[in-house]
Formats: C-alpha cells, structure tokens, sequence
C-alpha cells in the first residue's frame, strides 16, 4: 500500500468526526459534504510529513472552510436586508419556501438550529468546536485568526447567548459527562461509573434493544454499572436532538441510541432505543471518533 492509500484510508477514518463537525457549523448536509471534501482536496496537495496531528489538522481545515461559507452567508444576508423593499412578504408558515424547510429539517435539530443561527460565524465556530467537539481553545483560535482569550470570550458569549434564547441544555457538562461515563465503562472502572450514576438510575431498553441482547429494565447504580463495567468499546458520544448522549454503530449505521438523562450533574436515566422507526425520528450527530 503506498502512501496516497495510507492517507485515503486515514481520512476516511476521520471523515465522520470531519462531516459532524461541518454538519454543526453550516446546518446543511450538502454543504457539510462540500466543506469535508474541500478538506480532502487541501491534505493531498498538502505535504503531511511535518503533520504530527493529523486529526487536529484537518478540523482546523474544516474549521477555516465552514468559517468562510459562515462569512459568505452571513454577508448575503446583509446584502439581502438591505435591498429588500420594506413591502416584501415575509415568509410564514403559510408561503415558506418548501425546499428552505425541507433543507432544515434534513440538517439538524429545529430548536439547535434556529439558536446557532443567531451567532456571528466567529462565534458559532467557536462554540460549536469548544463546547460540542472539545477542540481546545488554541486550536479555535488559529483558525479564526484570534488570541485564545479571545477565543475563549467568543466562545463564552455564543454560551450565554445560546442559554439565554432556549431551554438548551449545557451541551459542554453533558459531553464532559457521558464522555467520561464512556471512558470509565471501557477501562472496567466500577467505582467511577458509580460516581456519575444517580444511586436510583434505571436504564431501559425497547424490544429491538433487548433482542439485540439488553437486559428490559435495569434499576440501581450499581446494576447500571455492572453492565456497562468493561463495555461500551463500540459505542461513541453523540448528539441527539438537542442533548448529548451515546450511539452504538455498525459500519457506520446508528443501531442503538442511548439517550441520557442528566441532572445536576449526575445520570438519572438511560434509554437505549434500536427500533428503527423511532431512530429515523431522532436527529443524530456522532461526535466521537
């Protein structure tokens, strides 16, 4: 296998952690297959020897990609205000443009969607990054040409924003959180997974889950623990709707969505849902690797 092979199969690797990224930033599937292949275009003309981090390269690519569809759109928008005579209809859910609505369902969450569609595209793209994909700071910062306090403030004020105009959840706790639920339950750690389940937990799983092989109803931390306890190798952080939770997959295909519910700090409540009529309903961004 020569190197152009090594590199094809390293970014495919990649491409789905890449496509929830751009998938996040721009709200559009298409758009976010246009910002991921554009990334694929720069790496093989790239010269890789002196990347050493060859997964936060390639966010920072789709990171400055989405960041300038984000400016481009944003100026679009002004352009149109401003030549738009006062008398012009204003769409309504009576005469919406069908394919607009259509395009907006098919990318993410209605309520995720309109709150991020409120943020500048500095903004957007670092609260996207930091708080839904963990990228650090410094990393943010490069790619929109910012100190990382800045950053950081960008990111903190897209935060409140996002907290003050919907009921959102605090996306960043909850990723911290079923991250390390995740973690913990890979590494075998009992006593850890004790710490981030409520000691009355119950953990329920649909007909689909429990052919597949889940248990119906498991109640208790330590029953919840046991079973996850040297497990969840396949399972990835995810988002779900508008709250983080989990995903096992095969060959990239969502079987069972495990929807956590988490309260001050802790998790109450898991429900593993594999029935395929229901996983078509729920809007699912993976973004673990």
């Amino acid at each position: 296998m020569d190197e152009n092979d090594l590199l094809a199969r390293a970014f495919e690797e990649k491409r789905p952690r890449l496509h929830a990224v751009a998938h996040r930033m721009l709200g559009s599937t298409d758009e976010a297959e246009d910002a991921v292949q554009e990334a694929w275009i720069r790496l093989h003309r790239s010269d890789t020897e002196s990347v050493e981090n060859l997964d936060g390269w390639l966010t920072t690519v789709v990171g400055r990609v989405c960041l300038d569809l984000l400016r481009a759109r944003s100026r679009r928008e002004e352009f149109f205000e401003e030549h738009t005579e006062a008398s012009a209809p204003v769409p309504t859910e009576e005469n919406a443009d069908p394919e607009q609505e259509a395009m907006l369902a098919d990318s993410v969450g209605l309520a995720l969607s309109v709150v991020l569609d409120t943020l500048e595209p500095d903004e957007r793209l670092a609260f996207v990054l930091h708080d839904m994909f963990a990228v650090p700071f410094a990393d943010i910062a490069q790619v929109i040409g910012r100190s990382p306090g800045a950053t950081r403030q960008l990111a903190s004020r897209a935060r409140r924003r996002v907290h003050g105009t919907s009921p959102m959840p605090d996306l960043r706790r909850q990723h911290e959180i079923v991250d390390a639920f995740l973690t913990a339950a890979r590494n075998g750690e009992f006593d850890r997974l004790l710490t981030l389940l409520a000691p009355d937990v119950t953990m329920h799983a649909d007909d689909t889950a429990v052919r597949i092989g889940a248990a119906p109803m498991t109640h208790g931390a330590r029953g919840v623990a046991g079973i996850f306890s040297g497990g969840a190798e396949a399972a990835r952080v995810a988002l779900i709707d508008t709250s983080v939770g989990a995903v096992w997959q095969a060959r990239k295909k969502v079987i069972v969505a495990f929807d956590f519910t988490i309260r001050d700090g802790i998790i109450t409540a898991i429900d593993l849902v594999g029935d395929p009529d229901r996983l078509r309903e729920l809007d699912i961004v993976v973004l673990g690797n």
